[in-house]
């Protein structure tokens, strides 16, 4: 994976589902989000990373209820694939982080198709702007993939609620909306998220690299 300058950032591995491929950080987390299977591969990941970094032993606990949830999150909204990472900031604050791609169809709240178009579909999310420093905050663009063409996207810091906790959660977030070629309006929604508000620009710069490697097949 490159910078726009050009400049190596990490290792990847290439990741294929049915209708697409992404290639992500060779250091990320990827298991089997099915309930039946879900939690012996998130025991075995955290058993396997812990050996290989020591200094993860004290977070393990953590890294694991985390791993959890996104999985859980990820089979829930219908997920083709989630990738995970799970780090220690200096050895003692956890840093997490995850990406999915979920294939969509694209609508209105009221259940009207949407067009597919990535200009249309801009035009219908909405920019927050925030009032005071650390409030919630949202912008909306058109970026190009390559090999892609033009898809829409939203980035920003926002309060989620998952479905199993009712209460906001304040996340990095980043959402590609990727129209699917053929269909009128299936898109793939690559979407990062990460709890580590005060790294926001960093990992929406990893979340924005992740998405440009994003190809159908």
């Amino acid at each position: 994976m490159v910078s726009d300058s050009g400049d190596k950032w990490v290792d990847t591995v290439a990741v294929e589902r049915e209708g697409f491929h992404i290639k992500v950080p060779d250091t990320w987390w990827e298991f089997d989000i099915r309930p039946e299977t879900r939690e012996e591969g998130i025991r075995r990941l955290v058993r396997e990373r812990v050996r290989a970094s020591p200094q993860l032993a004290e977070h393990s606990e953590v890294i694991a209820s985390f791993l959890r949830r996104q999985a859980k999150e990820a089979r829930e909204s219908g997920a083709a694939w989630i990738g995970c990472m799970a780090d220690t900031f200096g050895g003692k604050v956890p840093v997490t982080a995850s990406m999915t791609v979920s294939l969509l169809d694209a609508r209105t709240s009221t259940g009207a198709a949407l067009s597919t178009d990535p200009r249309a579909i801009a035009g219908q999310l909405k920019e927050i702007t925030a009032r005071r420093e650390g409030d919630p905050w949202r912008r909306v663009s058109t970026v190009e993939i390559p090999e892609v063409g033009t898809v829409a996207r939203t980035e920003g810091v926002e309060d989620i609620r998952y479905r199993q906790d009712p209460r906001p959660i304040r996340v990095v977030l980043s959402q590609t909306f990727i129209p699917v070629p053929g269909s009128a309006n299936r898109v793939a929604l690559v979407a990062g998220s990460s709890h580590m508000v005060e790294l926001a620009d960093s990992f929406l710069d990893v979340f924005d690299a992740v998405a440009s490697t994003f190809r159908f097949v």
